[in-house]
């Protein structure tokens, strides 16, 4: 398997929760009810694996293994993804704060719920697009055979301190219990 793949099959992971997302957000938009906990879930799913494995895959050893294989790494789209990587993150922090109000009782919470889900899952939309279409290709054309199987292993530490704490299981089925009671709205 390519380094690229690997970061691919997360993506279809990742949007399956984000169609999760997008649906319980225009669930409370129309008045029907979803429980708080479920944004508070989705945001620890985003924290946890979109972020921290996800992310932390790319920002420590794939977006290193292109620069030093002749991608600059001031313009060009490295940057652009860490902006936007950023913006996700900030976006998390209002979807977690706004979910928490929510379920403290602030009716006025429920706007910032689903303003802030809206965001999250059209900048991460975009933002798997770019990387799907323009950068992992860019990337799997610089890299060599030798660099693709350093970034396999630089992978494979990063699921390994995952898979120790059993994170990605449960991250796993999180997505699948979030996919469900969102097709229940």
């Amino acid at each position: 398997m390519r380094a690229i793949e690997v970061l691919m099959e997360e993506h279809r992971i990742i949007e399956r929760v984000l169609d999760a997302l997008e649906a319980a957000a225009g669930g409370m938009e129309a008045g029907r009810p979803v429980r708080p906990g479920f944004f508070l879930e989705a945001a620890d799913f985003i924290a946890g694996f979109a972020d921290g494995c996800h992310h932390h895959k790319e920002e420590g050893v794939l977006f290193p293994a292109i620069a030093a294989s002749g991608l600059p790494a001031s313009g060009g789209p490295v940057p652009v993804m860490l902006a936007e990587h950023e913006q996700g993150r900030a976006l998390t922090r209002a979807l977690r704060e706004a979910a928490r109000r929510l379920e403290l009782g602030d009716p006025q919470a429920g706007r910032q719920v689903v303003a802030s889900a809206r965001a999250y899952v059209a900048l991460l939309h975009d933002h798997i697009a770019k990387e799907d279409e323009v950068l992992f290709p860019m990337a799997d054309g610089l890299l060599t055979e030798q660099d693709q199987q350093q970034v396999l292993q630089g992978f494979a530490r990063v699921e390994e301190e995952e898979t120790a704490a059993g994170a990605h299981d449960r991250f796993l089925a999180l997505a699948g219990r979030l996919e469900d009671e969102a097709a229940s709205l």
